[in-house]
């Protein structure tokens, strides 16, 4: 497996036991729909909550959450519609992003509540 492969599963990893530690109940990690993938999928308070995960070490130029373009909201929207009608999930939904930077010294997380908002299509 390719490093940026490796460190990308670690920061979803480390994304996963934050949200857990914050009360969050995980649904799915990794859920695909067609080329579309959803990390995770949780709930909290009633509401349905679709996680992206972008994980960077701490010498990168670009920051993790701008990976997250348009382009990527729409597909994550679109995997989002697809897992809504498999499961029959009759709850309002939120889309987070959670960004994970490594260093030396271990992770950095800053989860990004409301991060974006599904686009008028």
């Amino acid at each position: 497996m390719a490093q940026h492969n490796i460190l990308g599963k670690e920061g979803e990893e480390e994304a996963k036991k934050y949200l857990l530690e914050k009360g969050y109940s995980i649904l799915h990690t990794n859920w695909r729909y067609r080329r579309n993938e959803l990390d995770i999928i949780a709930i909290q308070n009633e509401e349905l909550v679709i996680v992206e995960v972008k994980t960077r070490s701490a010498n990168c130029l670009q920051l993790p959450q701008e990976a997250v373009d348009s382009a990527k909201i729409k597909r994550i929207v679109a995997a989002t519609d697809a897992y809504i009608r498999k499961f029959n999930i009759e709850l309002p939904v939120r889309f987070d992003v959670i960004t994970v930077l490594k260093s030396e010294v271990g992770y950095q997380i800053e989860h990004i509540d409301h991060a974006f908002y599904s686009p008028i299509w």
